[in-house]
């Protein structure tokens, strides 16, 4: 069976030792994790946000992985934490592009960490700059909502999940439902109150323990089984 593309944007890096210069990069957890679900990696090059839409055309389903932190002025905020860092006006612009157009069309679709973060910001959601406590290196609980796409994937409405953030849901944006919350009421999970196709949004790293925990895999596996489905109907084009 032909493996399904799922688009992965990559993230730049200033260096790498293998390379000599500035690269792009993605993470080996999540090429793996999409991998072993029968999905096809498809590390696409973060540019040209205008051309996003008709970029993404080719693409069976999108993720949207982790990564620095999106520019304050994305949402609105007229200043900046001391603590933002690996701000890439470049990067914000083509993942934003990216959300909005999967959003609309009925891409399949699962943002991880950053990746919330850029849909929420992408409806007009607002981020909490620093969080009092920051969830790096943690693995704690999440409670999902029953009827939740993200708990129908894992099998499960509890989960131990691996984060590593200090930015978080501010404000939700309008049409977003909260469908996932950690003990201490951190947004975990959200997904469109009115979506067009399969669309989850989750702030931890489902990558890091997929190898060992099927409910997170299980993730990465409904990912690709709904870009099979959606390969199989109309495409849907934008103006």
């Amino acid at each position: 069976m032909t493996r399904p593309l799922i688009a992965l944007p990559c993230r730049f890096a200033a260096t790498t030792s293998a390379l000599r210069y500035a690269a792009e990069v993605t993470a080996l957890a999540l090429a793996e994790a999409v991998y072993a679900a029968g999905g096809e990696p498809f590390m696409m090059h973060p540019a040209e946000p205008a051309g996003a839409a008709s970029r993404l055309a080719r693409a069976d389903a999108l993720l949207l992985p982790g990564g620095g932190d999106l520019a304050p002025s994305s949402y609105g905020a007229d200043t900046v934490h001391e603590r933002v860092y690996d701000v890439d006006i470049a990067q914000d612009a083509f993942d934003l592009a990216a959300a909005r157009h999967a959003l609309a069309v009925g891409l399949p679709t699962l943002a991880v960490c950053r990746g919330l973060q850029v849909v929420n910001v992408a409806l007009g959601g607002t981020l909490t700059q620093d969080m009092p406590a920051h969830h790096r290196h943690v693995v704690h609980r999440v409670t999902l909502a029953p009827d939740s796409a993200v708990a129908r994937a894992a099998g499960a409405t509890e989960l131990d999940a691996s984060c590593y953030h200090h930015q978080c849901v501010d404000r939700p944006a309008p049409g977003l439902r909260i469908t996932g919350t950690a003990s201490d009421g951190t947004v975990e999970a959200l997904e469109p109150v009115a979506a067009t196709g399969w669309f989850v949004a989750v702030q931890w790293h489902p990558e890091d323990t997929a190898h060992t925990d099927p409910a997170q895999q299980a993730l990465f596996d409904t990912l690709t089984d709904q870009a099979r489905r959606h390969a199989h109907t109309p495409l849907v084009r934008t103006p």
